[in-house]
């Protein structure tokens, strides 16, 4: 194990650490984390539109009419349905951010992009048509929320590059300095911003005249549905809790890491499914970004609520009792850095073991149970990730297996962590010279 932790220390952290650094993916996962607030914001209008309480559909629409969920349901489409143009602007604008130049024209070209490369049409049925009609000068409003997302991300990346090529190579219109700056900025990004946007017009072209039709299916078929595949599987999903578990034993914040690229692949997948619950049909998705963040990593990643209680109960060492006391409370809410570098379980090669062993474990376990339907899955409603266990099981299944199937998990979690734990913690009775925290050592040193 020593040998392990060396060859992670000299060769992976390093490189771990430059992907970490990668602006790319920085810009990636803070873009994605600017929808976050309208996600939940959403959510809440959707768990109140379904609460699964027997009679309360009939009671609401004896108290506000029977278009009381229509209505309801108004804000749900103004945040999940527009989350394309809300990670396409905030992606933008974090690169730019990154390479010093002006954010905010950074993320207008990115958004005017993303609405040239899509077709301003939709498929819509009449009465007296057998089939779909074509309407055109309408924005898809599919494609603004997780059906666009890929494209958004890629013409925010390529939007920003290109004006930060052309603006490096000062080709740009500059003003006196008498200007106000505002102004001054806005001249700047004409030439950039003009350049941006007849290379996607070029591209939509382009694209119109092969069998793909438009960017978004390109997109589809080439990036998002093979990625799609992979991170909706079990061994893809396993990869990922094992990555970010490997991440986290080196000291970096590997939720962060390995959120910066499967964020969208998941994110995409709860919309699908909040789409699909919302019309009352049973949903398509397992792997969710709720899937990972109530059912696996409770208490943190590395599943440390379990090593949370562990601490609080069985702890014979007087550091192992007072750290579990300190990171009891940030433990419920799913914060684990007391744990991870308090343990520490960076670089130890006791701990490592469960660490990498019970995300792995849960995974599979609530994969089986809510394929097999024993457990229902994440119907699409987004929660903070620091909803404390039982409650964000409830509410991001809408069902009481959901609870059941957390209260398993840190059974398991419980069950892993115990004898890892033992051999760590006697290790820290040791020492401190033999002294323990047990009520019989303490009568005892009063009797002696």
């Amino acid at each position: 194990m020593d040998k392990f932790s060396a060859f992670l220390e000299k060769y992976f952290l390093p490189f771990a650490g430059r992907i970490a650094a990668q602006r790319h993916l920085q810009a990636l996962r803070d873009g994605i984390i600017l929808t976050m607030p309208l996600i939940i914001i959403g959510s809440i209008f959707l768990i109140l539109g379904f609460i699964p309480i027997p009679g309360y559909s009939d009671f609401m629409g004896s108290v506000f009419g029977p278009q009381w969920l229509t209505k309801l349901l108004y804000p749900v489409d103004a945040t999940f349905g527009i989350i394309a143009l809300i990670a396409g602007f905030g992606i933008a604008y974090r690169l730019a951010e990154k390479y010093g130049i002006d954010p905010l024209t950074a993320g207008a070209i990115s958004i005017s992009g993303f609405l040239l490369a899509t077709p301003f049409q939709v498929l819509r049925s009449f009465e007296g048509f057998e089939e779909a009609v074509t309407v055109d000068g309408v924005i898809p409003i599919a494609l603004m929320g997780s059906g666009g997302l890929f494209v958004a991300m890629l013409i925010a990346i390529l939007s920003t590059e290109i004006y930060r090529y052309i603006t490096s190579k000062n080709i740009v219109i500059r003003m006196p300095d008498g200007v106000p700056p505002a102004v001054s900025k806005s001249f700047i990004a004409l030439i950039p911003g003009f350049i941006v946007i007849s290379i996607i017009w070029l591209m939509r072209i382009l694209i119109e005249m092969t069998s793909f039709e438009s960017l978004h299916n390109v997109v589809g078929d080439i990036l998002y549905t093979p990625l799609s595949a992979l991170g909706g599987s079990l061994i893809g999903s396993m990869i990922a809790v094992t990555l970010i578990s490997l991440l986290w034993f080196t000291g970096l914040h590997g939720a962060s890491i390995v959120g910066g690229v499967m964020s969208p692949i998941w994110l995409s997948a709860t919309d699908q499914n909040r789409i699909a619950f919302q019309a009352g049909e049973e949903v398509p998705h397992i792997f969710t970004a709720q899937f990972f963040e109530i059912f696996i990593n409770m208490g943190g990643s590395g599943a440390t609520f379990a090593l949370v209680i562990i601490m609080l109960l069985w702890s014979r060492s007087k550091q192992m009792k007072q750290l579990g006391r300190l990171s009891a409370g940030p433990g419920a809410f799913n914060i684990n850095e007391p744990i991870i570098f308090g343990t520490p379980i960076v670089m130890n090669p006791i701990l490592i073991v469960p660490f990498f062993l019970t995300p792995l474990t849960m995974t599979v376990l609530t994969y089986f149970a809510m394929s097999t339907g024993l457990v229902a899955k994440p119907v699409g409603i987004a929660i903070p990730w620091t909803t404390p266990p039982i409650i964000g099981g409830y509410l991001v299944t809408q069902s009481i297996s959901g609870a059941v199937m957390q209260i398993v998990n840190i059974g398991v979690g419980l069950l892993i962590w115990l004898p890892f734990f033992k051999v760590w913690d006697r290790q820290k009775v040791d020492e401190e010279g033999g002294n323990t925290t047990t009520p019989e050592s303490t009568g005892d040193k009063k009797a002696g």
